[in-house]
């Protein structure tokens, strides 16, 4: 019962300084959200220990002492008990390549004679979007010139030589 009296005279005393702030002119801080901003990211994104950091955490488990010291490094860190067994094993295999980031999925293979294709076919798609700017700069000077009374001769090109 004291409690909720204690804590509205102060609400009060709260306000009354609040309305001598504003009286002399000064403004009020804006008001603090009390929830914090809990927006999600469309696409989350993995995490990516890179291998210093793996060592260091390691090192700081390692030289934790105390009760719940690994327990506090690791909720500050943000990290998994897994993560720190898996870390100590492949430092205890001597894989210390294996402690940096690996590309995941699937080991992609582009054959020499696939990317010979690629290169050709982008490079026949640009000529012959080339070829269609000329032949539409052709067609436009063939009715200019026709429009001036001097008409260009049809020449048929064979398409074969």
């Amino acid at each position: 019962m004291s409690k909720s009296i204690t804590s509205s005279a102060a609400l009060a005393a709260s306000e009354r300084s609040g309305e001598a702030a504003n009286a002399a002119g000064a403004e009020l801080p804006a008001p603090r959200p009390l929830v914090p901003d809990s927006e999600v990211v469309a696409r989350p994104q993995r995490r990516r220990f890179t291998a210093e950091y793996k060592l260091s955490i390691i090192d700081q488990a390692d030289s934790a002492q105390g009760a719940g010291a690994v327990g506090a490094l690791l909720r500050r860190e943000g990290l998994y008990s897994s993560h720190l067994a898996t870390w100590r094993e492949q430092r205890k295999q001597g894989e210390f390549d294996a402690l940096t980031a690996k590309k995941r999925g699937p080991k992609v293979f582009v054959s020499p004679l696939m990317k010979e294709n690629r290169a050709l076919q982008a490079a026949n798609a640009r000529l012959t979007k080339k070829l269609k700017n000329a032949e539409l700069i052709i067609e436009v000077q063939k009715k200019v010139a026709a429009l001036l009374g001097n008409p260009i001769p049809n020449i048929q090109i064979d398409e074969e030589n």
